[in-house]
């Protein structure tokens, strides 16, 4: 999703808390590892689903969620026109440095994947970004020339990232805390051949394995398919299928060193009425089961001011009775700030409210019930 303010809800509250609490020292992060190690486990592919902690099982992204996504990513080209001068790394004309200032850098992702493994959360880390927010493709294009595509190809472009990506899996490869490394949030390349994509994807995805060969990786793709994808009828030319973006998800899955398929669903933004969307889930469902693979329903919102129980409703149960999706993480969680600002987008589905009550911790626990099969 694309929008200045797009934070996860633990990534929001632990920069507010952040600000006012001090960081954890190295030496309690390394207690807590080795305690997260002790209780828990690797998340491991087992078929079509995951087995968290030695149980295999559906799971959503709600109150007593098993699984958030949050943003690893934090790059500036200014330190000094930051936005809340928050930043992992900088970029610019002298080098690349990374961000140890514990008030204001590194050390606050720390914090949050330490207070994951304190509440035996799982965390999908994103290890960059398809839009400007919090500093994605752009501060690298800003660096090291060429335009928004051309980051897939650009050979310095691609030696910084992945100078990012080794610090960054190698500081918590060793935690149980981390679900999956994903490679970018909504990667695109529009116009492009999805050749582009899928080798950057590959190599990408290779290259972390090569760090760290027993987490998951993922790619964060929106799952734009093609005309010629599976399960897609042949004379299906709108939007999601002519593969404008880049991105061919039914390829990409195929990747060996992808575990399994992300999608993400706003109809609203893309020109569809909302009862496509059970559509978008079903052909996802298809191909991930045509290729023995996971998939994830990764982001999926209606504004706000719209009948979200009755819009949304319907798709949840359309991947609890009619798929083996997975997991879905419902596109997103807010949390007012003592200051009384809610900070987050209009798709933000906030604390205490009936919306979070029934599309968040009903549909949470009729996921987990869910018989951990995979047969649809």
């Amino acid at each position: 999703m694309k929008f200045l303010s797009k934070l996860t809800l633990l990534a929001a509250v632990v920069s507010h808390i952040a600000a006012v609490v001090s960081a954890p020292t190295p030496a309690e992060l390394v207690e807590r590892a080795e305690l997260q190690l002790r209780t828990g486990s690797i998340t491991t592919r087992n078929g079509r689903l995951f087995t968290i902690d030695g149980k295999t099982q559906y799971f959503a992204a709600a109150t007593g969620y098993k699984v958030v996504r949050i943003w690893g990513f934090g790059t500036t080209n200014d330190p000094a026109g930051t936005p809340y001068n928050v930043y992992y790394q900088i970029l610019n004309s002298t080098g690349q440095y990374f961000n140890y200032n514990p008030s204001n850098g590194i050390a606050r992702l720390d914090y949050a994947i330490s207070a994951a493994a304190r509440y035996g959360i799982k965390i999908v880390l994103v290890l960059n970004n398809n839009w400007n927010d919090l500093g994605g493709i752009n501060t690298y294009s800003n660096v090291y020339g060429g335009t928004h595509n051309d980051f897939f190809t650009n050979v310095a472009a691609q030696a910084a990232y992945k100078n990012y990506i080794k610090l960054i899996v190698n500081r918590y490869k060793a935690s149980t805390t981390i679900f999956s490394w994903q490679l970018m949030n909504e990667p695109r390349c529009s116009g492009c051949a999805s050749s582009i994509i899928t080798k950057w994807a590959s190599d990408t995805s290779a290259y972390i394995k090569s760090l760290d060969p027993r987490h998951l990786v993922s790619l964060g793709d929106e799952g734009w398919l093609t005309s010629t994808s599976s399960y897609v009828p042949n004379y299906e030319q709108s939007y999601a299928y002519t593969g404008y973006e880049g991105v061919d998800f039914e390829k990409n899955l195929a990747i060996p060193t992808i575990d399994y398929g992300t999608v993400h669903m706003y109809a609203d933004q893309w020109g569809y009425n909302y009862t496509w969307a059970n559509t978008w889930i079903a052909q996802h469902n298809a191909i991930g089961k045509k290729l023995c693979k996971p998939v994830v329903l990764e982001e999926y919102a209606v504004p706000d001011g719209q009948d979200r129980v009755g819009i949304m409703g319907p798709w949840q149960d359309t991947v609890v009775q009619k798929t083996s999706i997975a997991g879905d993480m419902m596109w997103q969680f807010g949390t007012q700030f003592p200051s009384g600002a809610r900070p987050l987008d209009y798709y933000a589905v906030y604390y205490g409210t009936s919306d979070l009550q029934t599309l968040g911790k009903a549909h949470a626990q009729v996921m987990a019930a869910k018989a951990a099969v995979a047969t649809l």
